[in-house]
């Protein structure tokens, strides 16, 4: 007959609690990765749709280009501020929305996860798709003469602040909406901001709402990308509008973001 064991006094030292907030981050942001890379809805959104775009506005002229500038160098930043806007707000929101309406989030708010980890985790894997998109764009793009100027950390920049804005304004829209609804709003401000965005045209064409609309997310993103990718400098102004909107949104959704 086997003896049992006999530990001794001290040998075990049990530690109730939730677990570091960095790991949590990671264990939640790897998630949510994998649950956007398998969603092919969203992969078409975020990859497939933009670079077949970057494609046709590049070698079509249904569309001009100003004058002096090359159609790929100019559309080519404003395809990348779509991709941002596409996986970092439209996708993020109506995936959000639908996570609430089915019950993910409610699950999850009984978990010691706090609110403001489950949102940094959506955004950091944003980001890395948005990475994903970087290359596949800039691949195509380069195959087509693109000639992009500015240096990395600039570009790098414009981009992270841009995510974090659209980001906020996602969650500020799934975290609030239920699915239905907030599928069909985040699909018409995304035709809206795509329109009225400045990626197809430059603002100027629209007249006195062009001081509007250069404070809103999409121009800003889209102008900030063409000042560091085409003119090489870095657009501080732009940069100052991406963050007021990252504060308005984040702020928010932080706030008013609900589990269920």
């Amino acid at each position: 007959m086997t003896q049992a064991t006999a530990w001794e006094p001290g040998s075990l030292s049990p530690r109730p609690g939730t677990a570091p907030r960095l790991a949590m981050l990671r264990a939640q942001a790897r998630t949510e990765l994998t649950l956007l890379l398998r969603n092919g809805e969203q992969v078409l959104l975020s990859l497939v749709l933009p670079t077949g775009l970057l494609v046709v506005l590049s070698t079509l002229t249904f569309v001009e280009a100003p004058d002096g500038v090359d159609r790929v160098d100019f559309f080519t930043p404003g395809v990348i501020a779509l991709a941002v806007m596409s996986t970092a707000f439209t996708g993020q929101a109506i995936a959000t929305g639908f996570e609430r309406q089915y019950g993910v989030l409610k699950r999850l708010g009984a978990t010691p996860l706090p609110r403001s980890t489950l949102l940094l985790a959506k955004t950091a894997s944003v980001l890395v798709v948005e990475g994903l998109q970087l290359l596949l764009l800039g691949a195509v793009a380069y195959a087509l003469g693109w000639e992009p100027q500015g240096t990395v950390p600039g570009v790098l920049l414009v981009l992270v602040v841009g995510t974090a804005a659209f980001s906020g304004l996602g969650l500020l829209l799934g975290g609030t909406l239920r699915g239905l609804t907030c599928l069909a709003v985040a699909n018409l401000l995304w035709l809206l901001l795509f329109v009225l965005g400045g990626v197809m045209f430059e603002l100027d064409a629209l007249g006195p709402a062009e001081a509007v609309l250069q404070r809103g997310p999409s121009a800003a993103l889209s102008d900030a990308l063409r000042g560091s990718l085409v003119d090489g400098v870095v657009p501080w102004q732009d940069l100052g509008v991406l963050a007021a909107w990252t504060v308005l949104g984040a702020g928010l959704a932080s706030r008013l973001f609900k589990w269920e």
